[in-house]
This record gives structure tokens, C-alpha cells and sequence, in this order.
């Protein structure tokens, strides 16, 4: 078979296990190629960590920290010759270079939201580990099924209170277009807040305490994004705003529970970046391609490994903000590239946009997701798929 890019619009459908492993082989060359990150956790748990953040995560703890890492997700294997999904083939390549290195690594492919993945984590935890030093909370979900009632919640990307209308880009057609998207409803923010809120994060933490499988100071962190004002009406005044401010509750929440262990719940606010997650977000791809070419003239870029290498050699304790959040996203939100955002935004148009955006680094990016357009990879070959 030979693998080719086929992408719908926010989404490749199909995904590239020789890029994808290279992909993730580059992102330990950058860790390998730093300081190695002394005092930090040994073993981590994270939830969520195919992709993005979660696989970024779980790449510094295991070779920049040298961690005994247990992942959690939910991916497609290779079926029947189908091809799994990127994350699977991304999670089954970190296994491999993790366990060559002599280092713990296992994995769980599960509906991390059921409790029943909950309760075959904390017996993998128990014969592998003995007690874990850190959670890593990065999942992103449209929809989750609460174990208690039942019932399937699906998150809508929607502004609250009044419509929203402004600038996308179509990322098929390279062509900036004029979007309105109407308020959601009470139903719809619950709901969202239920799938992208911290409820989930705040049921591991009660069950792993509940297991004892937890350690003397343990960290737990949870990603969030907060974003320029341009972004605010779908972000963080919309839907997922609303679950971000749920995420900061249960933090507040499991803080409370980890007294006694004298351990540390922490959001982590990072910087925007291309995921599958990000994608899907009117607005965002436009902006991220103003952003990237901004940063990346001024030299202060970074993608999900660099931002979580910063994350965990600073223990988790840079840049905190008035609330105690750990703020990564400080060199996107200097004054100076957000002025130049700002000019940028009312000036792009689709005869300018490659001209006044990084669009084809965005695009490159969301390539290399799914394991396209890594340098040094034969997209010629011929694979066999199981």
C-alpha cells in the first residue's frame, strides 16, 4: 500500500507509521539534545498522550527525565489492512524507543473517561510502578460517556450570549472566509463542560487516591489555553471557555484531596499550537499562521516538545500568574507579537495569505500530524499493513 495524505477538511483520514515514528524520533532528538531535567518525576502517568501535548509530555518524562511513563488513549489499531489512526502508530513508536532505552513504558488503548480503563490503570500502576509521582491530564474528546448515568455528552465549539461572526481560513481551499456561528444553548455549554471540563480529571485523581497508588508530593497538571482577544468569542468567552473554567475548579478541588499528600494541582496555560484539537476551532488555524510567522521571525517559536520540555525542567513552576495557573503561553502573549497580530488581522485576505501568515508552516504542521511531509521518510514505499 502507499500512504498519501487524504484530508477532510479538519481531519487526515489517513496516517503515516513510518512519519509518524520519525516524527517522534525528532521530538527525542530535541530532548536528548537538552539538559537533562534532575529532581523531577519518575513515574508518570499520562492521560491523553497519543498526540499533541500528551505525547509530548510523555516523550520529556521518559528522556529528559528518564521516567517510567504509563499512557493512556483511545486510537485505532491496524485492522483488517486498515490503517490505524496517527496517535496509535505515535504511541506504539515511544513504546518501542522508551523500552530500548531500558525504561518502563506501557500503554492502555481505552475510553480513558470509563472506569473501567480507570481500574486497569491503577492495576498496571500497582505492578509496574508501586505509586506514581505524577498525572498528566491532556485529553481532548468530543464527546464522553459519563460512567455513573451513562449518558453520552457531546462539546460544541459555539460563543455564549450572542452570535459570533468573523475571519477564518478554509484550510482546503486557502481562502479567507467571513464565518457566523450562533450562541449555544444551556444544554450545549453543560454538555461541553462535561466533556472538556475537569469532572473526568477530577474522578482519576479520586479513584487513584482511593487505590493508594499515589506518592508523597505528587504533581498533577491539566493544559488549558486562554489566547488573544481575536479568539475570545469562540474561545474563551464561547463553549470551551466555560469548560476551562470548570478545568480550574477541579483543580481548586483536587488540590484540597492532595493535602494530605502534600501534593500540587496545577493548570499549565500553553501556547497555541497545531493539534487535531486546535484544528477543528474557527478562527484558530488562521490565527496560528499569523502567530507562527510572527514568532518565528522574532526566534521565540515553539511546538508541543519545546513547550513541554520548558514545562518540566522548570518543575512546573514558571511564570505563574495571579491565580497560581503556570503560564507557557508568555512568549505568545508578549505585547509586541500581539501588537503585530493585531495589524496583521484586519490587512489578510486570501490574495495576501501566504504573503502575511506562516499558512504553509501551518500546514506542514498539521501534516506531520499524521505523519506526512517528515523529512527523510520514503512516501514512495510500498507498506504492508496488518
Amino acid at each position: 500500500m502507499i500512504i498519501s495524505p487524504k484530508v477532510r477538511g479538519f481531519i487526515c483520514v489517513t496516517a503515516h507509521p513510518d512519519g509518524c515514528k520519525k516524527n517522534v524520533l525528532e521530538q527525542i532528538s530535541y530532548v536528548n539534545s537538552q539538559k537533562k531535567i534532575t529532581d523531577s518525576p519518575r513515574k508518570v502517568l499520562i492521560i491523553g498522550s497519543s498526540t499533541g501535548y500528551g505525547l509530548a509530555s510523555r516523550i520529556v518524562a521518559s528522556f529528559g527525565s528518564e521516567a517510567d511513563t504509563i499512557g493512556i488513549y483511545f486510537e485505532r489499531p491496524e485492522m483488517d489492512g486498515k490503517l490505524a489512526s496517527a496517535g496509535f502508530y505515535n504511541a506504539r513508536a515511544l513504546d518501542e524507543f522508551s523500552r530500548t532505552e531500558g525504561r518502563l513504558s506501557e500503554s492502555i488503548n481505552g475510553d480513558a473517561f470509563s472506569d473501567a480503563v480507570k481500574g486497569e490503570t491503577i492495576a498496571l500502576i500497582r505492578e509496574k510502578c508501586g505509586k506514581i509521582d505524577c498525572i498528566i491530564y491532556s485529553l481532548a474528546s468530543p464527546r464522553r460517556t459519563d460512567p455513573v448515568s451513562g449518558e453520552t455528552y457531546k462539546s460544541v465549539l459555539k460563543p455564549i450570549g450572542a452570535s459570533f461572526s468573523g475571519k477564518t481560513v478554509n484550510t482546503d481551499t486557502e481562502q479567507i472566509l467571513e464565518i457566523s456561528i450562533d450562541p449555544a444553548t444551556e444544554l450545549e455549554i453543560e454538555a461541553t463542560c462535561k466533556v472538556m471540563g475537569g469532572e473526568d480529571w477530577e474522578r482519576w485523581v479520586d479513584q487513584l487516591l482511593a487505590a493508594d497508588v499515589l506518592a508523597e508530593g505528587l504533581k498533577t497538571c491539566a493544559y488549558s489555553y486562554i489566547g488573544p482577544e481575536v479568539t475570545w468569542p469562540i474561545y474563551a468567552n464561547g463553549t470551551i471557555g466555560k469548560a476551562k473554567e470548570h478545568l480550574e475548579q477541579s483543580a481548586k478541588n483536587i488540590q484540597n484531596k492532595l493535602k494530605k499528600l502534600q501534593g500540587e494541582a496545577i493548570i499549565s496555560v500553553n501556547k497555541a499550537v497545531v493539534t487535531q484539537a486546535s484544528s477543528a476551532i474557527p478562527v484558530v488555524p488562521l490565527y496560528n499562521s499569523i502567530l507562527f510567522k510572527i514568532m518565528k521571525q522574532k526566534g521565540i517559536h515553539e511546538g508541543c516538545i519545546e513547550q513541554m520540555y520548558r514545562l518540566f525542567s522548570s518543575h512546573f513552576d514558571a511564570n505563574r500568574d495571579e491565580l497560581g495557573r503556570n503560564r507557557l503561553d508568555n512568549l505568545e502573549m508578549r505585547d509586541d507579537v500581539q501588537r503585530e497580530v493585531k495589524e496583521i488581522w484586519p490587512r489578510i485576505s486570501t490574495e495576501n495569505l501566504r504573503e502575511l501568515s506562516d499558512f504553509e508552516g501551518y500546514r506542514q504542521d498539521f501534516l506531520r500530524l499524521f505523519g506526512f511531509e517528515v523529512a527523510g521518510v520514503d512516501y514512495g514505499k510500498d507498506m504492508e499493513i496488518a
